[in-house]
Parts: C-alpha cells; structure tokens; sequence
C-alpha cells in the first residue's frame, strides 16, 4: 500500500517539474516558433506510444497462463 502512495507522489513531483520546464519552453520567445511545434508533436507521439503500450500490456497480462508456476 504504501509503495503505491510513495510512487503516487514520485509521480506527481515528476509531472511538476516536467510542467514547468515545458510551460518555460513552450512559452519562450527565444525559440522559433517551428521549433516548439515539432517538439510538441514528437512529445505527443511519445505519449501516445507510451499509452498504447501499458494498454497492450494489460491486455496482455490478462490472458497470460503460467504453466510452470505453482500456486
């Protein structure tokens, strides 16, 4: 249990941190315009691979039969 609140808040403070680099990035005038655009679309396709792979995998750890392991 409190592996997952430990994780939870690892999580959170990651996500912070990565808001406010971004929002600097994204919101400064020193880099071109072209340049913010293609980072943020290879971001979103980083996410969207990444949300694709945890659905794979889920659906994957379903079905899965361990033969070899003893219950």
């Amino acid at each position: 249990m409190w592996q997952k609140v430990a994780f939870t808040l690892i999580g959170i403070g990651v996500v912070v941190i990565i808001y406010y680099g971004v929002k600097g990035f994204f919101f400064s005038a020193d880099v071109p315009l072209a340049i913010r655009i293609a980072i943020g679309i290879i971001g979103f396709g980083i996410l969207v691979l990444l949300g694709i792979a945890i659905k794979d995998r889920r659906k994957k750890a379903k079905t899965e039969d361990f033969k070899e392991i003893e219950k």
